[in-house]
């Protein structure tokens, strides 16, 4: 009979970010190093190959364990959705972070609370932060990233991009620039 595994999963959301705190926190927990899947990516996207992997190598008798509920589900009717499809395999699921294990009946009721306390939260962020560009914009500001480029150097770019001299590419790397910020500059000075 085959011995049952802890499987790790870990998640950060943009490249820049590290893995090293969440693979550290699963390797403690009694996951095995091969037996680690991450992914870096956005919690909202539904295409997270390395959650995908561990939800494939997960046998009955297995345990997924994350470091945190968020690093598992982009709202609670995905983590609902993981949970009862690891749940119909006979896969256990433990978030070291929030001490759920669903090989209990009270670690299953946690996660579902967690899970919508999660949830509820993620809703005030996202209804304040709108509240607040809706305020600054009320107020005439802008968002977005502040030009770095003098208004002179962006007129001597705009006229040689003019005269097809260089492309817009060209010009936005030699200004360190996107060209949606060049669209923007060309757009409002004229």
């Amino acid at each position: 009979m085959e011995q049952s595994l802890s499987i790790g999963y870990a998640r950060v959301s943009t490249i820049d970010q590290n893995l090293d705190a969440q693979r550290s926190a699963l390797l403690e927990a009694g996951c095995h190093p091969d037996r680690i899947y991450t992914d870096k990516v956005t919690g909202i996207r539904a295409d997270r190959p390395g959650l995908k992997l561990a939800m494939e190598v997960a046998r009955p008798g297995d345990t997924l364990v994350v470091w945190k509920l968020d690093r598992l589900a982009r709202s609670i009717k995905d983590l609902i959705q993981i949970i009862e499809d690891l749940e119909k395999r006979e896969v256990a699921f433990r978030s070291l972070t929030e001490g759920i294990d669903t090989s209990s009946a009270q670690g299953r009721l946690m996660m579902h609370l967690f899970g919508a306390f999660a949830e509820f939260e993620r809703s005030l962020i996202r209804e304040r932060t709108l509240a607040g560009l809706d305020a600054a914009r009320a107020r005439g500001k802008k968002g977005g990233r502040k030009v770095e480029a003098p208004l002179r150097q962006m007129q001597a770019m705009a006229k040689l991009v003019e005269s097809n001299e260089i492309s817009v590419a060209e010009a936005c790397r030699e200004l360190g620039i996107g060209r949606t910020t060049w669209y923007r500059h060309m757009r409002d000075a004229a």
